[in-house]
């Protein structure tokens, strides 16, 4: 039986005190939380709860669930609010349960949800579809604790037979619903939580938030690797910490292995905002909401929790999970697990031709994709690209590039459109991490480099590719197109090097290149977008 005491100065959150005292582990669990005398220690480290991300895809990290955890222990992160509908649109139920059976493999509390909209639009090529009855048979395990986003908000204004029955199911086993609903306001946002749903992460602007907050629904401010509304939001804690969370959403490998929830918590303490309400929303609220298996830092919890230097910074000294010491100083004790491999991935080689762009292709208005770096919308752009031999032609120099969708699932057609503010000079990027039917997705200078770096990721059968004038370079995902099967570590450098690539050799001006290209193709948030089958507005939900 594992036993030990630590003394630190403890972060007692509902009672919004600190005191020096003793925290007794035994078998798992905190024994006993003793207040010793001397009040609080100077320049001793605190203990406080673990940290949670509300939501998160574990898939974005490009890591399967294991080496997930493995950096995001040295962080101070104890559990998540996983939503596994990226594996799910590409292998169905058999992508779920694979997140579930390797989670398990390491000590680390995922929470994975049902995922609600696979496909997530009948207007793209998904690999699979989860179903009324598929849901309700994932929301019976004990693995599944929620309900995932509800992206299809039209499909619960209108009344929709299946989204309803997702929702009922969700119900009937008493697991929270999560929401999807960007700018949504009034009385449509009133209607769409009334329907039952009770979270949003996808709010951009204070009001929206406001607004959603006075009929009751629960916000998360997500800062992930391209979606960034931290800004945006975090004054609102001041008032609503009690209905708050920070979540991630999406987060590349890189970025994990620099930082976490810890992050958050420490630039939200830096704007003033009490320390104690910050600690709610990144300890305490996703537990209760979301009724997790986490402790809370009281005697007979799970032994879940941290050891930081200090409540400024957040630098993480100690991970505990169950009683076990996960990471210490910086360093992770998570051990590396054998990955199995699951994919789906059926499309041939494309060629040079593949890509060219007829001027019979479109009519007389051409409208570009406008990027927007840190935000998941898109402006609707009308623009005049280059015409040569009768088709057009990306214009490097006026930021109008060639975006592409290639079917991965079988061959067919290539989609194409234009696209600005990705600012490369030269060269492609491909994906076939997509949002969220995670067809490859490319954007590039000149077609023969867009047929370059998508042939790179056919040959891996998955995976993010940067093609420059004298260099290619491809970084493999191979389980389900979406995740490597390598050390954490490992992808986090590769990824680093791809993304240094895109931006110092070939001019891309995005923070986040490749993660801004795998949200062109998510049709569920406008207003411009393109999937494998045309150019879709977000507005009107239809093609142009």
């Amino acid at each position: 039986m594992n036993s030990f005491t630590i003394q630190a100065n403890i972060v007692d959150i509902p009672a919004r005190k600190i005191f020096w005292g003793e925290v007794s582990v035994s078998d798992g669990k905190i024994i006993s939380i003793k207040n010793l005398p001397g009040g609080q220690q100077a320049n001793a480290p605190f203990i406080i709860p673990g940290f949670i991300d509300s939501h998160v895809h574990i898939e974005s990290s490009m890591l399967v669930p294991s080496e997930f955890a493995k950096l995001a222990v040295v962080h101070g992160t104890v559990g998540t609010i996983s939503d596994p509908h990226e594996i799910a649109n590409v292998c169905g139920m058999q992508g779920v349960e694979f997140m579930i059976a390797n989670g398990k493999t390491v000590p680390f509390k995922f929470h994975f949800g049902a995922p609600s909209c696979v496909p997530a639009t009948v207007f793209e090529t998904a690999g699979a579809a989860l179903h009324a009855d598929d849901v309700d048979a994932l929301l019976q395990k004990d693995e599944i604790h929620y309900l995932s986003e509800m992206m299809n908000f039209p499909g619960v204004l209108n009344g929709d037979e299946e989204v309803f029955k997702k929702i009922a199911s969700a119900k009937k086993y008493n697991k929270p619903v999560d929401g999807h609903a960007p700018g949504l306001r009034g009385n449509d946002a009133k209607k769409y939580i009334d329907a039952g749903i009770s979270t949003d992460h996808e709010c951009f602007t204070a009001e929206e938030a406001l607004d959603k907050l006075k009929y009751g629904m629960k916000i998360l401010i997500r800062e992930g690797s391209a979606a960034k509304n931290f800004e945006a939001l975090i004054d609102l804690m001041n008032d609503h910490y009690e209905m708050m969370m920070f979540c991630s959403d999406d987060k590349h490998p890189d970025s994990l292995a620099d930082g976490h929830i810890n992050q958050l918590c420490a630039r939200a303490v830096a704007k003033g905002i009490d320390v104690f309400k910050v600690l709610q929303a990144a300890c305490i609220n996703p537990v209760q909401h979301y009724k997790m298996n986490i402790g809370l830092l009281q005697e007979g919890d799970a032994a879940d929790f941290i050891l930081v230097e200090d409540l400024k910074n957040f630098k993480v000294i100690n991970t505990y999970i169950n009683g076990q010491l996960v990471a210490a100083d910086g360093r992770s004790l998570v051990k590396s697990e054998t990955s199995g491999l699951l994919n789906n991935f059926n499309c041939s080689k494309k060629s040079i031709t593949d890509f060219k762009f007829s001027i019979a292709d479109f009519g007389e208005t051409i409208y570009a994709i406008e990027a927007l770096d840190g935000q998941l919308i898109t402006n609707k752009l009308p623009c005049k690209p280059v015409i040569k031999n009768d088709a057009y032609e990306s214009d490097a120099e006026n930021d109008i590039l060639k975006i592409v969708v290639v079917n991965r699932y079988t061959n067919a057609p290539v989609a194409k459109a234009f696209i600005k503010n990705f600012g490369l000079q030269h060269g492609a990027l491909a994906s076939s991490v997509a949002h969220d039917s995670h067809n490859i997705v490319a954007v590039g200078a000149d077609d023969e480099s867009l047929a370059k770096a998508v042939n790179l990721v056919i040959d891996a059968k998955g995976g993010v590719s940067a093609v420059s004038k004298n260099k290619e370079m491809v970084l493999a995902l191979p389980v389900a197109g979406l995740m490597s099967n390598e050390d954490g570590y490992k992808v986090a450098a590769a990824y680093t090097a791809i993304d240094k690539m895109a931006k110092d050799e070939m001019g891309s001006t995005l923070a986040a290149p490749f993660m801004t290209l795998s949200f062109m193709a998510l049709l569920v948030i406008p207003h411009l977008k393109l999937s494998d089958k045309g150019l879709f507005d977000g507005d009107s939900f239809s093609f142009i």
